[in-house]
């Protein structure tokens, strides 16, 4: 279980000065590229973890081996059982160490960590390619459903949106946020905000509210949007593994048709979308059909002769 690990990572570093991704993987029984992501997990949620370069160098809490539960300020706190989220209601020792960790808070922080238990979530499937660190407004975005406060969001050419915070998501890489409008949960995806601020305004989702539930409902409103347009494609056999992967849940393999080549559909929100998608793969695929398709693919390239000529 993750969210037992992070603990682990956690407590190791408050016992030493300095640890390398190295050593720690040894401790934890872990790959060494596992316990580099744990590290940068709980650097970019905001606990005081960073990394120093150079020869004695490794990772190191703010404050050296002297910083304790009880020296994490507030923000800290909550960020840090944000990204434990999940561990309520999984494996027994992993619901242990969270409850144990929120014994150790200073009495004031407590509430905002509970609120931040559960605000998480992590879906490991992908839309698109993934991002390299998560957004800056994350925080603020966890902040506020910890205090139950409503936000303000401006959102592409959008301002002035006033929602309610009910989760924030990562999914394949990229952050969404869950939020009610006043018309039920929409979802925005955190790195298109262009701004946020917490407003003084009592905001909470309801008390039978399911952040699983929810997300679950709006990913499949997503899909169901995304892939209103089918294509027939005939991949080569070389392709065909990067070409499922690169379309996630917009392709599915329908029969082979010699030679290792695959007959697979592929699906976008339009043609256009879907002939932009396709394009890049003019070397290793034939798009049989629908004609909406080709005819997008055509107008495609003839943009591009016009440009590049």
């Amino acid at each position: 279980m993750r969210a037992d690990r992070l603990i682990r990572v956690l407590f190791v570093l408050q016992s030493r000065e300095s640890v390398t991704a190295a050593q720690l993987a040894a401790e934890l029984e872990t790959s060494v590229a596992t316990a580099r992501r744990d590290l940068e997990a709980l650097s970019m949620s905001g606990v005081p973890v960073y990394p120093q370069p150079g020869r004695g160098g490794g990772w190191r809490l703010l404050g050296g081996a002297r910083t304790n539960l009880t020296g994490l300020t507030e923000p800290e706190s909550t960020a840090l059982f944000a990204l434990l989220g999940g561990a309520r209601g999984a494996a027994t020792e992993a619901a242990s160490a969270v409850q144990k960790l929120l014994a150790a808070l200073p009495a004031p922080f407590r509430h905002s960590a509970e609120r931040a238990i559960g605000s998480t979530l992590a879906d490991g499937a992908a839309w698109g390619d993934a991002p390299r660190s998560a957004p800056r407004e994350l925080h603020t975005l966890q902040q506020a459903i910890s205090h139950g406060r409503a936000i303000q969001l401006s959102y592409r050419t959008h301002s002035g949106i006033a929602v309610t915070p009910l989760g924030v998501a990562a999914r394949g890489g990229h952050w969404y946020l869950l939020a009610d409008p006043g018309d039920g949960p929409c979802m925005y995806r955190v790195d298109r905000i262009r701004g946020v601020s917490i407003l003084d305004k009592e905001a909470s989702p309801p008390s039978d509210f399911d952040l699983s539930s929810a997300w679950a409902d709006a990913v499949a409103e997503v899909e169901s949007l995304r892939g209103s347009t089918a294509a027939e494609v005939i991949v080569e056999k070389y392709a065909v593994s990067a070409f499922v992967s690169r379309f996630g849940r917009q392709a599915s393999i329908q029969d082979a048709v010699g030679d290792g080549r695959m007959r697979i559909e592929a699906r976008a929100q339009s043609a256009e979308a879907l002939a932009e998608q396709l394009a890049g793969w003019s070397a290793a695929i034939d798009v049989v059909g629908p004609p909406e398709v080709h005819s997008a693919l055509a107008e495609l390239g003839r943009k591009l002769v016009e440009r590049y000529e």
